[in-house]
């Protein structure tokens, strides 16, 4: 696996070295720094390991990451009973670098924690997801610090909230959401803190609903520990679980804008009429196309939204603010919506190169209002 050095995230000194050569009209220059930059970016890898006892619901987390039903194709299996006997690998659909990998539970191995680490291939993680849906118990602690020892980061999650939620309503339907959330919470903690952890944190999350409860704070929390690189491409294949999330997308996506449209212009794969001989459409199509998968305004994610929601497929796209979202994503398409903005120039210039981006930067900023997001 690549390391995450300090030469595959842009740093500020190879962005000024970019601009330096478009303000000198350099666009080879320009276009091998942002092509380098790219070709790195498709070394990359992210591999993330679920693990837990059987029926904590580890499996359905796996699915909801991948924004994948469970019992649905290409869903991991899912059961009372452990159906994961080895380690299993689920590519995620929106980015087939990141890899989530459903492990058996270290309970149905009968492994102590470091020879199940070796087990399971233990290097190959990148970050570890401790899943439980009543209680962490010994086995649980035992393999955290395991982690531990080897240097690689590890997060608790507490499952099946939604049930928890559902079965105090049956109860006493006028129970308080937020003080159970606080004694599960607590609960949790004190006994992470009797197996020897000091300060643990454990994060709330329903599989089910994942856009609930504290699948936020874990997402802040990852942003805070993992290198900019990996941050960036979880960030981009996560499902859209709140409005601040699809902000950021947003954001991600446009610090990428400038280095594809840069990198556009080496190759010279499809000329355009009236813009430049050098302009790539290949490579500004694929862009597009990511970012609206990222933001999930194909048309394939904007069915599943309006399945999921109840709001109609016309109500979605009504909403839409780009000819480029909720639709193909074809060169045909893109070459239409860059020919209306296109200057009729003969030679590519740094104005031109300065004119793709917000043309590109139709798609970033195109999307579904919060409120009916979030429904």
């Amino acid at each position: 696996m690549i390391s995450f050095s300090t030469e595959i995230i842009m740093s500020d000194q190879c962005k000024v070295k970019i601009k330096t050569a478009l303000q000198n009209n350099d666009l080879t220059l320009a276009a091998k720094i942002s092509l380098d930059y790219l070709n790195q970016l498709k070394k990359f890898h992210l591999n993330i390991a679920i693990t837990g006892e059987s029926g904590s619901g580890k499996s359905t987390l796996v699915n909801a990451l991948r924004g994948i039903r469970n019992n649905t194709e290409g869903a991991a299996k899912t059961g009372a009973t452990e159906t994961t006997m080895k380690p299993t690998e689920y590519i995620h659909p929106q980015n087939k670098k990141i890899r989530i990998w459903d492990l058996p539970g270290i309970g149905t191995t009968n492994f102590t924690a470091d020879k199940y680490l070796k087990y399971v291939g233990f290097e190959k993680y990148d970050f570890f997801i401790i899943v439980s849906s009543d209680r962490f118990r010994e086995n649980d602690a035992k393999l955290a610090k395991e982690i531990q020892k080897m240097n690689k980061k590890f997060y608790f999650v507490r499952s099946k909230i939604d049930h928890n939620i559902q079965d105090e309503k049956e109860c006493d339907p006028d129970f308080n959401e937020e003080n159970l959330l606080k004694l599960i919470r607590d609960n949790c903690t004190k006994e992470l803190q009797k197996l020897g952890f000091e300060s643990p944190k454990v994060f709330l999350v329903s599989g089910v609903r994942l856009h609930l409860y504290e699948i936020k704070d874990l997402w802040k929390t990852l942003q805070e520990e993992l290198p900019k690189l990996q941050r960036n491409a979880l960030l981009l294949a996560l499902p859209n679980i709140s409005t601040d999330v699809i902000e950021q997308k947003k954001q991600t996506l446009e610090t990428k804008i400038i280095s594809f449209t840069v990198a556009s212009v080496a190759g010279a794969a499809v000329p355009v009429p009236g813009v430049s001989d050098c302009f790539n459409l290949g490579i500004i199509t694929a862009f597009t196309v990511h970012c609206a998968v990222s933001l999930g305004l194909t048309p394939k994610s904007l069915q599943k939204l309006s399945d999921v929601s109840g709001v109609s497929l016309r109500d979605l796209r009504a909403e839409l603010k780009s000819p480029l979202a909720g639709v193909k994503i074809t060169p045909a398409l893109v070459l239409k919506v860059l020919s209306r903005s296109s200057t009729h120039t003969t030679t590519m210039k740094v104005g031109e190169v300065a004119m793709f981006v917000p043309i590109i930067g139709t798609v970033v900023a195109m999307g579904v209002s919060g409120s009916t997001t979030n429904k």
